[in-house]
């Protein structure tokens, strides 16, 4: 009866996950038209009589409130636009010139704000010059503020009636030859007075960070990546438990080589060593789609994870699952004995040493480890 439950607890799983993939393919998806990209750099793919436009999958955000243009080749007629949209504006019209949208035009240095006709604004943009556009947080409910830069100093700002998450990152080009560098991770402000810029980093909520920078919620490696020992690790303070079995992450950047993994190790895991790879672990790993169990060989599991990607692992535990310690699992540590079966595997809580046998029959509390992941 209990592998009957299992089992029908594991194909709700896997259609929930196939609905929220569904979802979030539709909704995080970049549109672009007579335009061409090839990773960060876009290019103008027409005739010169007709608009290209690309708008970004994801709106500005309290978390990603900035992106930034570089230009690379003012082509013809250097007609490039930089600014914000909604998530379905009309690909054959520049940013700026349809309702709800504003957008700062390099080839005349004008603002166009919802219409055809701009105003003077700053100065026109050339091969060289970088064009950013940020939203600022500090202004009423239901009014947006709306910033642009030029090299890195503000040209000015304009308020307009919006929510943040209802303004897409887009850029506009018209003329042959156009292509720009996209930056849709660019800071702003970062270089302000640090009075004026306080970022609380999380660190309190991880127990260890070897090569590995928190900035907010954000984990980024900071180490020389150079051989198999550089491995960056980040391990929460606290276990999974009863109360909190599932966490996530989302593949803001996959680096060069998306060695990114996910997963559960206990809590002296070596600092230099990838999730999964050593015993006492279990771990997803994005750049191949393996489960590694322990093991520095994984085994076929789940697609491969790229940039956008979401990457989720949790505990299943038992019904009858009781921990001995009063507060849920702060000191317990992690071991994992069997070996991966197709999307499962067994989980045991108890304290072995890594130089132990790994054949020693190990007794422990069991619990389901599920991994999967969330294309964009």
């Amino acid at each position: 009866m209990d592998d009957i439950n299992r089992h029908y607890r594991f194909l709700n799983w896997r259609r929930r996950m196939r609905e929220i993939r569904e979802v979030r393919a539709a909704r995080y998806r970049e549109r672009l038209k007579r335009m061409l990209r090839d990773g960060d750099v876009l290019r103008y793919h027409g005739n010169s009589d007709e608009v290209g436009c690309f708008v970004a999958a994801r709106p500005l955000s309290k978390r990603n409130r900035y992106f930034e243009v570089t230009i690379m080749d003012t082509g013809v007629r250097g007609m490039i636009a930089v600014g914000l949209v909604p998530p379905l504006y009309k690909l054959d019209h520049q940013p700026g010139w349809l309702p709800n949208s504003v957008a700062f035009h390099a080839d005349d240095g004008k603002l166009y704000n919802g219409n055809t006709v701009g105003q003077q604004f700053g100065a026109k943009c050339s091969t060289g010059d970088r064009i950013g556009c940020g939203i600022s947080l500090d202004c009423d409910e239901g009014q947006l503020t709306v910033f642009f830069t030029k090299n890195g100093a503000e040209v000015g700002s304009v308020d307009i009636p919006a929510s943040p998450d209802a303004l897409y990152p887009a850029v506009g080009m018209h003329s042959l030859g156009e292509e720009v560098l996209l930056d849709l991770n660019a800071e702003w402000g970062t270089d302000q007075d640090d009075g004026q810029m306080i970022v609380d980093s999380h660190e309190e909520d991880w127990a260890r960070l070897h090569d590995i920078k928190a900035t907010g919620m954000l984990l980024e490696y900071v180490g020389k990546g150079k051989s198999i020992v550089d491995v960056g690790l980040a391990q929460a303070r606290r276990p999974l438990n009863t109360r909190c079995h599932y966490y996530e992450l989302e593949i803001a950047d996959a680096g060069e080589k998306c060695y990114i993994a996910l997963g559960l190790a206990r809590r002296d895991y070596p600092k230099n060593r990838h999730p999964g790879w050593s015993r006492g672990s279990i771990a997803y790993h994005a750049d191949d789609g393996k489960l590694f169990h322990g093991s520095g060989v994984g085994d076929a599991f789940g697609p491969r994870c790229f940039e956008g990607d979401i990457m989720g692992c949790g505990i299943m535990f038992p019904r009858d699952f009781n921990l001995d310690a009063g507060d849920e699992g702060d000191d317990w540590d992690l071991d994992l004995v069997s070996p991966p079966a197709e999307v499962q595997n067994d989980l045991y809580a108890n304290n072995e040493d890594e130089d132990k046998d790994e054949g020693e029959d190990l007794e422990g509390r069991k619990a389901t480890v599920r991994s999967g992941s969330i294309a964009k």
